[in-house]
Order: structure tokens, then sequence, then C-alpha cells
């Protein structure tokens, strides 16, 4: 007889699920109606920062990511609010020094973040280090990410001697995430079992439904022990997002596995996401399944940034030839995992090599500084035929890549402190300077406007300049 054990759920709606299906556009206006309902549920987590939305806050909906944190803090009290970090990189696209990643992670949990599910794009340790250890720091639950992807290289035996060392040096959970959807059943059934049997600490599945077989390999991690798994409300499920909460709670009920939700006030949640998703025009390609993930790996998310970028070039029909590159310029890399940032470096250059017509006859510098060491380790070597072309003799290093980077705080502290307003905004300049800057300039003049119509309607407001 199977052993009860309850399945814990953390929904992703107020993170991945609007970053997959409506690129991070959800606003705090959309969120906060819905938070104490969304906290009365009963989830494990509530995935609500991190990935992209730190970025297209200050970039498009004209919102401090810090203050949306802190109004979401205030209104989930009794659910821990969780966010997904990319180690050295945080929330931007390069490795950032260690006085940068250790005052991100503290005021990450200052702010109300409670569990920090930390990844490198190359499963490289040495760019998870820092932050595991200032999260443990600063009281977090640390969460160590094993990115999953299809390659010579990647095993199940890769995978748990990768999860081996993560609980070594000191995570309280583990995730596999699964971002392109390529976890198959069976196989997550496997590498699930074995898992279970080599830690012992609660382990965690995010997929996504890119492929169509998200909610298969959820069920099948069920029955093999995983603890956890990422849903997503369901007008924000399927597609390139995650399998809807409410299906996988009906699909566990009355089984050993039962998640104990309330289903009527999942469906009361789900009522009003409805009503969010109608103010947002999504496209097809995001919430059909797309079988080719399985030939070329290529996560949703990083299909619709192909698909822009040769829009831009007027030859949107070498699509299917940019599909076939992908993979080989993957190959020629060591085979990186498609995930931020590696899915962007990989996708731009097989851009350019298709375009071109001759591969890597231009060479992007993000590609340079890959080949150079600069990312982290690749899985498997560069192609030396390939690093030569790219970078020729130049001396690879093998060092952790943050020990060479010379610490920027102080820099950005004089950069911004005509429009500083909180300590944050330094943090917020370091990772997007240019966004921030803009965004820092429209808050004052806002700022200014509000304060000089006060200063017009009553004369016992007084207007000091900031």
């Amino acid at each position: 007889m199977t052993q009860k054990r309850r399945v814990g759920i953390t929904d992703t709606i107020l993170r991945d699920a609007h970053q997959s299906l409506i690129a991070t556009r959800m606003k705090i206006e959309e969120m906060l109606p819905i938070a104490e309902k969304l906290d009365e549920v009963g989830f494990h987590s509530l995935e609500v920062w991190g990935g992209a939305t730190f970025d297209s806050c200050i970039r498009y909906l004209n919102e401090d990511p810090w203050i949306r944190l802190r109004k979401l803090k205030e209104k989930i009290k009794k659910t821990p609010l969780q966010m997904l970090l990319r180690g050295q990189n945080l929330l931007g696209y390069r490795h950032y020094p260690d006085d940068v990643v250790e005052l991100f992670v503290k005021k990450s949990v200052e702010n109300g973040i409670d569990i920090i599910r930390i990844f490198d794009a190359l499963n490289d340790i040495r760019n998870m280090q820092k932050s595991i250890e200032v999260a443990k720091k600063s009281g977090a639950h640390v969460q160590g990410t094993v990115v999953y992807t299809i390659s010579p290289v990647h095993d199940n035996d890769y995978f748990v001697s990768l999860a081996k060392s993560l609980v070594e040096i000191g995570v309280d959970s583990l995730c596999i995430k699964d971002m392109a959807g390529l976890l198959t059943p069976y196989n997550a059934y496997d590498l699930i079992t074995r898992l279970k049997k080599e830690i012992k600490v609660p382990v965690q599945l995010h997929s996504h439904y890119t492929s169509g077989m998200a909610s298969m390999t959820y069920l099948k991690a069920v029955e093999a022990g995983v603890d956890i798994i990422d849903t997503a409300i369901s007008p924000f499920a399927m597609g390139t997002s995650q399998p809807a909460t409410e299906a996988m709670v009906a699909v566990l009920k009355d089984t050993p596995f039962d998640t104990g939700l309330d289903m009527e006030l999942l469906s009361h949640i789900a009522e009003y996401f409805k009503k969010v998703r109608a103010g947002y025009k999504i496209d097809s390609v995001v919430t059909m399944v797309d079988t080719a993930v399985l030939n070329y790996q290529i996560p949703g998310g990083m299909l619709s940034n192909l698909t822009s970028q040769l829009k831009e070039q007027n030859a949107l029909d070498k699509l299917p030839e940019v599909l076939r590159e992908v993979p080989r310029v993957r190959e020629d890399l060591g085979y990186p995992p498609l995930v931020t940032p590696t899915s962007q470096i990989v996708g731009t250059q097989a851009v350019i090599n298709v375009i071109t017509g001759e591969r890597y006859k231009v060479v992007i510098n993000e590609v340079k500084n890959y080949v150079k060491g600069l990312y982290g380790r690749p899985p498997a070597p560069i192609k030396p035929d390939i690093k030569q072309k790219i970078i020729g003799n130049e001396e690879i290093i093998t060092c952790r890549p943050a020990d060479l980077l010379e610490p920027e705080l102080e820099k950005a502290y004089k950069a911004v402190a005509y429009y500083m307003e909180k300590e944050e905004d330094v943090l917020t300049y370091t990772l997007f300077p240019q966004i921030a800057m803009k965004f820092f300039q429209e808050r004052q003049a806002q700022k200014y406007h509000i304060d000089q119509n006060l200063a017009n309607e009553d004369s016992k407001f007084n207007y000091y300049p900031v």
C-alpha cells in the first residue's frame, strides 16, 4: 500500500505564469485584489518575484519592483513568498561582483522573500555559492536548482551528482528546473526515485507545458516521491506556462498524495484571473503545444525572441533554418542548457550564422566571453576548431568568473545619489543602469509635479527640491 504523503503546490501565477504567456506584463494593480484569497489557499509557496519581473517592472510597467514585493508581502502573510535568482547573474544578464550579490540577496529577504530558488545557466556551482551563502545567512530558505536539459553529457547520473553537490554545500531543498518541458514522465520517475534515495532534502519539480508532457511528468514524479510541484492557476496555465493548478489538485484528490487544497476557492481565484487574462492579447505561439521543442530543445520564450530577431531583419522565412542551427551552435559550445542568459547567447549567434550565410563569420561578444570561460564552466568541452575560430589563442580562465570582477557598489552609489530614495535603488541601477536612470528621472519628475500641485492647492504645503 502506498504511504500517505501530501504533495505541496507552488503556484506561479504572480511570476512565471504571466512571464511565460504575456511577457511578464501583469501589473501590481491586477495582483493585489486577489492576493489575500491566494494566501488562504494553503500553497506551499507563491512564486512572486525574480526571473524577468524586475526588468519588466521598470522597463514596461513604470513600477518599482521593490515596492511591488513589499505590497504583496503586506497582503500575503501566511504563505511563503518565493523568487527565482540566477546565481551570480542575479536578475540581470551578466555576472555581478560579490558586493552586489551580497546586498541584493540581503535586501530581497528584508523586503519579503522567504524562499530563494537559485540556479546557474551552466549548472556551475561556483556561480551559485555566493548567493547560497548570503541567502542562508539572511535567514531565507535556500533552494538549490538543477537545470534540466538533454544532451550526450546530461543524463540522470549527471543530475544526481549535481544534486548531491548542492546538498553538500547546504541547500535546504532541491528543484529540478525543466524550463523547456523536455523531462519525460518515465525519466522523471527514474530521476526522482534516485534523488529521494540519494539526498535527504525535499525535492521540487518545475516544468513547462510546452511539449504537452508536463502534467503526465508531474504525475509520475509524484508517484516517485516528489515533495512539491509548480503549477499555475488555469487562465495562465498550459502552453509555455506550467500545468493548471486546479487540474493537478483534482488528479491527486482522494489519493495518498491529496494536496488538501480547496477546489471551490481555486475556482473563485481562476474566475478572477480569467478577467485579467481578457485584458491581454496572447500570441497563439505560446498557448499551443509545440512538439518541435523535443527536436530543437528551444523553450517558448526563446522561440519568441528568435522570431522577433528575424522579423527585425526581414528574415522570418529563415526561422526553420535557425531552428536547425540552434542545436548545432549548442553542440559547438559544449551543450549549455538553453536558459537565461545562455539561451539568448546561443540563439543570437544562431540567427547571425544563418543571416550572414557563414558560421561564426561574425561572433557576438557574449559568445567570445562564454568561450573564454567568463560565464562559467561549459558542461562539455567546446569544440577546438570553434574555439580557435572564435578567440584564437586567447587564454581561457579556470577560476570562478566572479573572482575577476571589481566591486561595483561604491561607484553605483555615486552615480545614483541624486535620485536615490532608498538603498534598493542602487541595486536597481546596478542591474539595469540605463533603464533604471530613466525610471528614476520619471519618478522624480512625477513627484515634483505632485508636490507642485499640492503647493498650489494649499499654501501650508511647502516644496523642497530633492
